[in-house]
This record gives C-alpha cells, structure tokens and sequence, in this order.
C-alpha cells in the first residue's frame, strides 16, 4: 500500500512516465507506401500548425501564394526565420519542433537548421520509424485510411508491407460530407448507386465498406464533421447512416469514430492550415446513441465549449468511448483542464489524447508533453484519494495509467 500523498503521486509520475502509450488516432503511412509518410526536419517546420503561425507574423509580401510556390526547403527556411527565430518559439507547435529535435540530441540551441537536416538526411524511414516508437513508448498507432484517394488505394491494391505497429483505421467522412463526388467514385468502382439514394444504394454502400474492411481489417471506421451535423433529420446522410455506415459498423465488429466540430477551410489559402473551430451539436451524437443503441462510438470534438456536455453523455451511454484532445484543444492549459474533467466524470473509462500526428517525429513531442501534464493530474487525483482514506497500491496506480493510455481503449473495443 502507498499510504502517503507523496508516494502516490510519485508512484503515478513513475507510471505514467513508463507505461505503453496506445495512439488511437494518427495520420501516418507505412514506410513502404511511396511517400505518404511524412517525417524530417522540413515536413516537421512545414507542418499546417506552424504555417498557420508563420502567417501570424509574416511580413506583408510574403503571401501565402508566394510561399506554396516555393520548395518546401525553402517554405521550411521561412517558418524558421519568422516563426522561432525572429518571434520566439513560445508556441505548443514550435516547442513541439524543438522537443522533437533535442529530444533526437540535435543542436536547436545553436539554432544549427542546416545540421539538423544533414541528419535527417542519413536516416533510413524503417529504422526512424521504429525509433520513434520506441522513443514515444507506444505499442501501436491508428492510421487513418481513405478510401477515396487514388495514391492510397493505389498502395492497397499492391499489398505493401506494413509493420505491426501501425494499425489501420477506414476514413467514411466523403460518404457523409461530399455524397455526390462519393456516389460518382463508387458507381466508378462498380457499385450500383444512386445519387439520390435510390435502388440498391444503401446496400451498395454497405457492401463497399464490407469490401475495404475486408482489405484492411480497421480498427473502426473514422469520420469527421462540422459543427452544423445533425441527426437524425430529413437528409440523405441520415440515412446512409441508419441504413449503410452503421449496420457495416456493427457487421464489421468496429465502432465509429467521430472527430466532431471542424469548420473546414475559413481561410482557403492557408491549405491544410486553413480550417477552423465549431461548437458542435451534442444532441446529434446523442440522437446517435439513442437510435443505435448497439453499435459503438469513439468521439473527440474540436471546441473547448463541448467538452461538458460530451463527458456527460459518455457517463450515460456505456456505448460512448471519449478519446483525445483534438487539435485546438492539444494546448497543455486543456489538456490539463480536459483530463481532470474526464477523471472526474468518468474514472478511467476514457482515452486521455491522441496525437493527430501527420509527421512520424511529432509523435515525440505530443507524448512526451501529454505524459508530463497526465502525470501531475494523476498524482493530483491519486493523492486525493489517500486523504480521503482509499490506500492504492503501485500495481493499481500502474493500472490506471496504463488504461487512460490504451487500456480503456483496448476493453471498449473487446466488448
């Protein structure tokens, strides 16, 4: 038994620092799949995150047209220039890049950019990869798959190597957010579909998603939406919902993973770094949970304003699994404030974060940041519980780590 605040906390920084981290959600690519893998020093400075901010404060002719014509070396050099040297790296994304970097024993104090690409340089993709999980500590990560790119497909269809760490995950968001391009690249693929949703349709649908769980064996399937989704209402996504996407959820075994809230492109020219926030509708999941009661859902949102509302309805539907602190919510200030509501809500019937990495090497800075902020929220709660009067002992402070790190994940998948 640990029976003092001090050891408890202790013993949770210990068991943070050491347990297995379970990525639940990443945009990564196996090494072999013709460089769709991201990773290195210019993809790391060219990241959206940090164009964003090189936007911020850039000077008045640098235009974001004049800096997408440009090499990525030479976008890398502007976001160096304007962003950390010249106005300090004080951001998440930019200590992000410099923990990342030093973390690799590279020499960002001496601000040596040309150094640090030359080792980049000398790496093999294999090996980094694994390297990087290592350094991270994760036993395996989600990718997220799309079945509506050709250059994925592509590399699909060719039944590439894919190490044992990178699970699979079948993004749908096209079926629900662009119906008609999807209709038109289904009936492409020889699938008797409709536009309007007629004939054999949902049907087909369904089959198409049995046909690439078939190939992919996902660990569920994964769409993102705005904050205008609704359900259930008169609309053709409803129904595709109720009659396709979720009965192939629950044939296929796997929950549906819902990233809920993003406001794409409010600035169109900043690309990938143009999309932004939305409170999203609470009552729309909650419409999904009430209609299909057994089926199962992975839900993050993007707005802090959510984070409530979504915590309740996960203590009220067991079907409800919360992962994550998305994107603008991947601050160490909500990070902080998030688990210690989730712990307070839920217990550890939740998954503290996921990385959202598009970069292999951000997966060194999201858990090496993540870890430090979960471990005093842990050992903040653990030591309250010992003046309470509960007594832990080291095995089941290890425990719930490891469950707010995967193991809670693990469970909602088994049931």
């Amino acid at each position: 038994m640990l029976n003092s605040a001090e050891s408890v906390a202790a013993a949770a920084r210990r068991a943070v620092a050491e347990t297995a981290v379970t990525d639940v959600h990443t945009h990564l690519f196996p090494p072999s799949h013709d460089g769709l893998l991201l990773w290195g020093a210019d993809e790391i400075l060219t990241y959206h995150y940090l164009v964003a901010e090189l936007f911020t404060v850039a000077p008045a002719d640098l235009t974001p047209e004049r800096f997408w014509s440009l090499p990525k070396p030479a976008q890398a050099d502007l976001v160096w220039e304007h962003v950390f040297v010249k106005h300090g790296a004080l951001s998440e994304a930019c200590r992000g890049a410099i923990t990342t970097f030093n973390a690799l024993g590279l020499d960002v104090a001496g601000r040596d950019l040309a150094g640090i690409r030359k080792w980049f340089a000398a790496q093999k993709a294999d090996e980094y990869l694994a390297r990087v999980f290592e350094m991270a500590g994760i036993d395996y990560a989600v990718m997220t798959n799309n079945p509506f790119v050709p250059a994925e497909v592509d590399c699909w269809g060719r039944d590439l190597p894919r190490p044992e760490c990178l699970k699979t995950a079948l993004r749908i968001d096209p079926l629900l957010v662009a119906w008609a391009d999807s209709a038109r690249a289904l009936a492409e693929q020889g699938y008797d579909v409709a536009p309007d949703g007629g004939g054999r349709t949902f049907d087909e649908v369904r089959r198409f998603l049995a046909d690439w769980t078939k190939r992919l064996g996902p660990v569920y399937f994964a769409a993102s939406l705005g904050p205008e989704f609704a359900y259930p209402d008169e609309s053709l996504r409803t129904q595709l919902i109720d009659r396709a996407i979720a009965p192939a959820a629950k044939d296929a075994g796997v929950p549906l993973a819902l990233m809920m809230g993003v406001r794409k492109a409010v600035n169109p020219a900043l690309g990938d770094g143009g999309d932004g926030v939305g409170v999203a509708d609470c009552s729309a999941l909650m419409g999904l949970l009430q209609q299909h009661a057994d089926a199962k859902f992975l839900v993050t949102m993007l707005s802090r304003v959510n984070q409530h509302e979504l915590c309740v309805l996960a203590r009220k539907f067991g079907h409800l699994h919360l992962f994550g602190c998305w994107w603008f919510c991947n601050n160490p200030s909500i990070i902080d404030e998030m688990t210690r509501q989730r712990i307070e809500l839920l217990g550890t019937a939740f998954t503290c974060q996921h990385s959202d990495a598009r970069v292999l090497d951000q997966l060194i800075y999201k858990w090496s940041h993540t870890r430090a902020i979960v471990a005093e929220v842990l050992a903040d709660k653990a030591g309250a519980l010992v003046a309470a009067g509960w007594r832990p002992t080291e095995d089941e402070i290890r425990r719930e780590a490891r469950a707010i790190f995967g193991g809670s994940f693990e469970e909602f998948l088994a049931k």
